[in-house]
């Protein structure tokens, strides 16, 4: 167990000064690396001024306001209305309520090996059942379909109210749309007035070369949720649609949805520091050519394949056994990786944004000598 005592960058320090290198950026959170200079002097600037007031409108908060005008420029137009949460888990409860009450309908498909948080709701529409089976009964009317199966698509239907996909699965180890698969998904919920929510919490702010996982793939969801990489360190969620369709919160009854803490102006400070530097520093567009170096330099016979979606990758090994010596001698040597919750043969390699390239070469020669020794003693 480490004690880590400061982090800068993509390093964190214990208490004996020993520096890891972060690679996982602490679950996609980190996306502008550990107290980037901006993030946090728009935190201490905030706290000058106030910390929580109330967020049910009564008063104009400018830390929300100017997130909310941040985040609706990088979408495509008509998601203009944003409902600022403390979480991903409470963003996607949000949008669930949201696509229940615009349609009237009960029916929510997700997606198996999908992981879209732990709260009861979110819960409900995790793919893989171990995480689950001790707290049923959960939510009613879920359907889970295969990922990336066409044929699955005939089970969006008039009764389904939304669809939830991660435009790229995380813990099912970086499970990249193939054939065009969400835009057919796209087609079937336009046919069957079924919302599409997409779930941007690990693979939004950059992580994939776009600032948001979906433009990749050539569709515009419904709903959008995003967290993780939002705050730049800092807790913050939230869900985002057209107005017309958020406006259905506002009455029967007059509160759909509830936070005390949502948009919190700290955080939401931060939060548009992060986006801010994800642009003024073009970290997106830096993306591709970091992931090309990644992938030249992660080779060695024990690597099976490494799945990959910008800096979002999962590294297969050939077993949990080997992942674990994996995992366990690297941090020794100062690098820090992860493997999936619904993936326990492959390493998670997604570092935040502004790693350079010396620094990608060394943790890659890192990983190789770490693999050397293990590949020895088999």
């Amino acid at each position: 167990m480490l004690e880590i005592v400061k982090a800068e960058g993509i390093k964190m320090f214990d208490k004996n000064g020993k520096a890891y290198i972060d690679l996982i950026s602490g679950i996609g959170v980190s996306n502008v690396g550990h107290r980037h200079p901006k993030v946090i002097q728009a935190v201490k600037d905030q706290l000058d001024k106030y910390l929580h007031l109330m967020v049910y409108g009564e008063f104009i908060q400018s830390p929300q306001v100017k997130l909310a005008e941040a985040l609706a420029k990088t979408l495509p137009s008509g998601l203009d209305n944003v409902y600022l949460v403390n979480s991903g888990s409470e963003a996607v409860e949000g949008a669930i309520k949201l696509a229940k009450r615009v349609t009237g309908r009960y029916e929510i498909i997700s997606f198996k090996n999908a992981y879209h948080g732990s709260t009861t709701g979110s819960l409900a529409l995790n793919g893989n059942e171990y995480f689950k089976q001790a707290f049923r009964p959960l939510m009613p009317g879920i359907r889970h379909l295969n990922f990336n199966e066409e044929e699955d698509l005939e089970f969006v239907t008039s009764n389904t109210a939304a669809v939830i996909v991660e435009s790229i699965q995380g813990e099912a180890g970086v499970r990249v749309p193939e054939n065009n698969f969400l835009k057919k998904l796209r087609e079937r919920c336009l046919e069957t007035g079924a919302l599409f929510i997409a779930d941007e919490i690990q693979a939004g702010f950059g992580r994939t070369g776009t600032f948001w996982g979906f433009e990749n793939f050539g569709i515009v969801p419904d709903i959008v949720v995003c967290a993780k990489g939002m705050g730049g360190g800092m807790p913050i969620g939230a869900f985002i649609a057209p107005k017309e369709l958020m406006k259905k919160l506002s009455s029967n009854p007059v509160l759909g949805h509830i936070t005390t803490f949502g948009g919190h102006p700290v955080s939401c400070a931060a939060a548009l520091a992060t986006i801010d530097v994800i642009q003024g520093e073009k970290l997106a567009e830096q993306v591709p050519s970091k992931e090309k170096l990644f992938l030249k330099l992660l080779k060695h016979p024990l690597i099976r394949s490494v799945r990959h979606k910008g800096l979002m990758m999962a590294v297969e090994l050939e077993s949990f056994e080997i992942l674990k010596k994996t995992i366990d001698k690297a941090i020794m040597k100062g690098v820090l990786t992860d493997w999936f919750l619904f993936c326990d043969k492959a390493m998670r390699i997604a570092p935040p944004l502004v790693i350079t390239e010396e620094e990608i070469k060394i943790s890659c020669d890192l990983i190789v000598e770490t693999l050397d020794e293990i590949q020895k003693n088999c």
